[in-house]
């Protein structure tokens, strides 16, 4: 369990190299896909065009969205989206960076697919061989067809175990001639994404450091933020669990002594400690309410001692401070969380 936690930890730390690694996994994983895949097109004229075009653009549009799926962040995104404004204002350059790192992570997946599905042509070839120019390409002494006889033709062309147009158009010359416009395509969006992903990378913190500074800062506090309240709701947790149990059995123990059953056991040593990390939060109800205040109303981000406020919907409002016989530790979370 040790070594399993390590490796956590090592993944929490270096979140941004785990996803990059994710996010190349899937574009390999991707491109096998598209390898393993039987590409069966359909052959008829009606339905060439959807399949064609549905290979080319779903899967990708599904692997954008398991790139989301995938980001740790986007939980973290939506929460600071959705959140109440609170005591804590809500700027909007951090959110805009935050989902362009998602999104630019979650598209290389889907980059790669669109790539080599262009390159390698067969959904082209199926979804555009009705739009063969027989005119420019085929024999002009052929018997005249009508447009629904021809386009039936054409249809079968992806199909050569099927086809029965040669003296119309030959399937070689048809399916050269949609490869070469696929594979053109297919270099261009090559070309236009390796250039916009130069833009965005370079370009971007030129223009406005200090914004492009400030929202990376903010980004990852956020991020860190969030890491260090699951990390203390944790510890709180434990140490409420353990003090209810320690509670619990010290009760059971008092009853078999009124029943004469056997002595009491001694409490743990560490019930004192535990007790000490509850913050002075003991209650169910008093810690959903310091859970519900911490998503309302989030602290300012300035580090000067609060001031008591009047009317933040807490459980304690209203309450006097602790008196200076209270723990120093048990005061500081009254005020903390006050």
């Amino acid at each position: 369990m040790d070594k399993f936690r390590m490796i956590f930890q090592f993944f929490q730390s270096n979140q941004e190299s785990f996803m990059n690694g994710i996010c190349g996994i899937m574009a390999l994983a991707s491109t096998q896909m598209y390898s393993a895949f039987d590409f069966n097109c359909p052959c008829l004229p009606h339905y060439n065009l959807a399949y064609g075009l549905g290979i080319l653009l779903v899967p990708p549009f599904i692997l954008f969205l398991l790139g989301f799926v995938l980001n740790n962040n986007i939980s973290m995104l939506a929460e600071e989206w959705r959140r109440p404004q609170g005591r804590r204002g809500k700027d909007p350059s951090v959110l805009r960076y935050m989902f362009c790192s998602m999104a630019q992570r979650a598209m290389i997946a889907p980059v790669v697919w669109v790539s080599v599905t262009l390159l390698d042509g067969k959904c082209i070839t199926c979804a555009f061989c009705t739009s063969v120019p027989v005119e420019t390409l085929g024999n002009a002494s052929h018997p005249r067809l009508s447009q629904g006889e021809i386009q039936r033709v054409l249809a079968r062309i992806p199909c050569k175990e099927i086809y029965n147009g040669q003296q119309l158009i030959a399937n070689e010359v048809a399916v050269r001639y949609l490869r070469c416009i696929s594979q053109a395509l297919g270099w261009c969006f090559v070309l236009l994404m390796t250039t916009l992903a130069f833009l965005v990378r370079s370009l971007r913190p030129c223009f406005s450091q200090a914004a492009f500074l400030k929202s990376r800062y903010w980004s990852h506090y956020i991020d860190i933020e969030r890491k260090l309240f699951d990390e203390t709701c944790a510890e709180h947790a434990r140490s409420f669990a353990k003090v209810c149990i320690q509670q619990f059995f010290e009760g059971m123990s008092t009853d078999l002594v009124a029943a004469r059953c056997h002595l009491p056991r001694n409490a743990p040593a560490g019930a004192g400690e535990a007790a000490e990390k509850l913050l002075g939060i003991t209650d169910q109800g008093t810690m959903n309410m310091a859970l519900k205040s911490w998503h309302r109303c989030k602290p300012p981000l300035h580090l000067h001692p609060p001031a008591l406020p009047t009317g933040n919907g807490w459980a304690g409002e209203g309450q006097p401070p602790p008196h200076p016989s209270v723990p120093r530790r048990q005061r500081a979370a009254y005020y903390s969380w006050v």
